[in-house]
């Protein structure tokens, strides 16, 4: 068995780089650094209860579904606490999902409870990034 773990490590110190490289390279460090920007910036807008300004940084076709920033402020008062009042914020790694850059945040809410955000990022024409959707799921330890 002991012949066997200096392999493990071998592979583990070629595979982990690697798996970490596939994952960053999703988006290039500038994108990454105005996604967190415009998610950092729409999270300081909830704390304010700026709606227009959280709404700001939604994509056009979120707000095409909610036509106003006060529909879109009631649904995230009501269905995204964690959004809306965390109590801490830590962004993890940015994943593809559909096609789409999706950056993963931990949030934990006003109740304590712990959540990761997908926030889905869509890229606009003039290159600039906005939020184009957030689902929430309950965090596992292999996420974090």
């Amino acid at each position: 068995m002991r012949k066997f773990v200096p392999l493990i490590l071998l592979v583990a110190m070629i595979c982990g780089p690697m798996t970490a490289l596939r994952a960053q390279s999703v988006v290039s460090v500038a994108d990454a650094l105005a996604i967190r920007n415009v998610i950092e910036r729409q999270l300081d807008a909830f704390g304010r209860d700026d709606g227009e300004g959280a709404f700001s940084y939604a994509s056009p076709k979120i707000r095409s579904i909610f036509s106003t920033a006060d529909n879109f402020m009631q649904m995230v008062r009501t269905g995204y606490q964690p959004v809306y009042r965390p109590q801490s914020v830590t962004f993890l790694d940015i994943v593809e999902i559909r096609g789409q850059p999706t950056q993963r945040v931990l949030l934990v809410g006003p109740d304590g409870r712990s959540v990761i955000a997908h926030y889905f990022m869509a890229r606009q024409p003039d290159g600039s990034w906005l939020i184009d959707g957030c689902v929430l799921s309950e965090p596992d330890n292999a996420a974090v």
